[in-house]
């Protein structure tokens, strides 16, 4: 899968928030709840990855600060382990489809 959208912007080139925030546009746009449904499944992980090994299971009885995280995944260090997976998402969905 290429890098780059189909308006030319080469993704890998904008910051982890900028991708972030085009992610989340795209979503919305869709209305693609399942995207939104795999960015919370995403986010353990992605704080594993920042070195927050404890918070790597996915836990439905921490829904209150798993949302609290999804409401700043666009940020730090959290956005950067999250990059791959919002490239993917617009790389997969040209806006408009």
């Amino acid at each position: 899968m290429s890098d780059v959208t189909p308006e030319g912007t080469k993704l890998d080139g904008l910051t982890s928030k900028e991708l972030h925030d085009r992610a989340i546009d795209l979503a919305r746009d869709r209305r693609d709840v399942g995207f939104l449904w795999d960015l919370l499944r995403a986010i353990p992980a992605a704080a594993a990855a920042t070195g927050e090994v404890g918070r790597a299971e996915f836990d439905l009885l921490h829904g209150l600060s798993l949302l609290e995280e999804f409401t700043h995944a666009g940020e730090g260090e959290m956005a950067d382990a999250l990059r791959p997976f919002y490239i993917e998402y617009l790389t997969a969905h040209p806006k408009g489809t």
